[in-house]
């Protein structure tokens, strides 16, 4: 019989989004694919004719991300519980902080199925520096959740070392993965005539000034800092128009907007939106601002230097991955606009020769985090949990043979 596993996350778009080559491996593998999210929420649009190609059957849940709905995120529970006896599913694969808690605990309430339970932390949301509420309220809860859990992933080295530190099921594990990976391919330096032919296409001025950012419209990925500063920017390149913008939808659309529209930037600011085409956006861009307070790993980064774009990241476990000052791009304090300013200015007065070498460096620095390197990393652990969910099997048939009785049938 052809095994299940179910992708468990709080958006719709998620595993569209995030989770297609761990789908293709699991196809490959014989499993029939299930994704459970709320997809009235979609933060996370497109590729949705992809996961229909791969045969992955959808199930809409009320799930919340906030963890303080508490009546919408029992009611998810509920269904979860529902969805995982009645598919009979094996392995459930948890994403996002809430999505993480109620697939884990529907997982442990099928104890009949008893399903293999893995958990990709995409970045606790307690880290060095963070308030202590984040620490007495999420460190808690993931390490309670943790008993629950087969396969603990992280994707940097600080929550790494601190899910060591957390009792996982018996013979259970901690990984770190290179993230989800990087297609070189679909990020690559341009010449300077396919770079003007883009900026035409998207009207964007050849002589401007051209940042960018990419990343959902929210209070950590800072939007707002480098918004409330752009006089500070636009001084400091005298020469040149200045132009912002930045790629993603989120909750603080309407806040950055009006924001906008008070300072009167609509000359200087764009808000793009959700974007399909972000490879090619980089490409008309002179430099690229990563200015989150919190990050797991920070991709876009990664796909900025991949493009051969000047980054200037803030300095957070997630970026120092990565990042290295200096080298390959510059680092900032998240809560000093200053630095960030500086660090466009350093960008914009570099000679060819200093860009050209920030450039390779950074090209360089993405090598590890490859799509090739992720999925042999993630390969490994769906074949070592493919192998659990089989013993478990086994250890159910062999109780269910009753005390005392053989079990002809059962070859071991």
């Amino acid at each position: 019989m052809e095994r299940k596993a179910l992708f468990v996350a709080t958006v719709g778009g998620f595993a569209s989004q995030f989770e297609l080559s761990n789908i293709k491996i699991l196809r490959k593998m014989g499993y029939e694919v299930h994704s459970a999210a709320n997809f009235n929420d979609p933060v996370y649009l497109g590729k949705e004719r992809e996961l229909n190609d791969l045969g992955v059957i959808r199930h809409q849940i009320v799930i919340e991300k906030s963890p303080f709905m508490l009546k919408a995120n029992a009611k998810a529970l509920a269904q979860l519980t529902n969805i995982i006896k009645k598919e009979d599913i094996s392995l459930v694969h948890c994403h996002t902080p809430v999505g993480g808690v109620i697939g884990r605990m529907a997982a442990a309430l099928c104890v009949s199925k008893h399903p293999t339970v893995i958990y990709t932390a995409h970045g606790f949301h307690f880290y060095k520096g963070s308030p202590f509420i984040n620490w007495l309220f999420y460190y808690n809860i993931e390490r309670v959740m943790a008993h629950l859990t087969d396969c603990l992933i992280t994707i940097n080295e600080e929550d790494y070392y601190a899910a060591q530190n957390f009792k996982l099921r018996k013979r259970g594990i901690v990984c770190k993965i290179p993230g989800e990976g990087i297609r070189k391919e679909a990020f690559k330096q341009v010449t300077e005539e396919e770079k003007e032919r883009l900026r035409d296409k998207y009207h964007i001025d050849r002589d401007a000034y051209f940042i960018l950012s990419v990343g959902e419209l929210s209070g950590n990925k800072n939007h707002r800092m480098i918004i409330e500063h752009m006089p500070d920017i636009i001084q400091a390149i005298p020469d040149k128009k200045v132009l912002y913008g930045i790629c993603g939808e989120g909750f603080f659309h309407e806040e950055l907007s009006a924001l906008v529209r008070e300072m009167k930037l609509e000359d200087n600011v764009v808000l793009f939106g959700y974007r399909e085409d972000v490879a090619d956006l980089l490409s008309c861009a002179d430099c690229f601002l990563f200015p989150s307070i919190r990050e797991g790993l920070g991709m876009a980064a990664l796909e900025a230097l991949a493009s051969g774009i000047p980054v200037i990241a803030s300095d957070n476990r997630g970026t120092r991955e990565y990042m290295k000052n200096g080298v390959n791009g510059f680092v900032c304090n998240p809560f000093s606009p200053q630095e960030f300013v500086e660090a466009i200015k350093r960008i914009q007065q570099m000679t060819s020769e200093e860009k050209k070498c920030l450039i390779e460096n950074g090209q360089k620095s993405i090598i590890p985090f490859s799509i090739d390197n992720s999925q042999a990393c993630m390969k490994e652990i769906y074949q070592k949990m493919d192998a659990r969910i089989s013993e478990r099997k086994l250890e159910i048939q062999i109780v269910k043979c009753g005390k005392g009785n053989e079990c002809k049938d059962l070859h071991i």
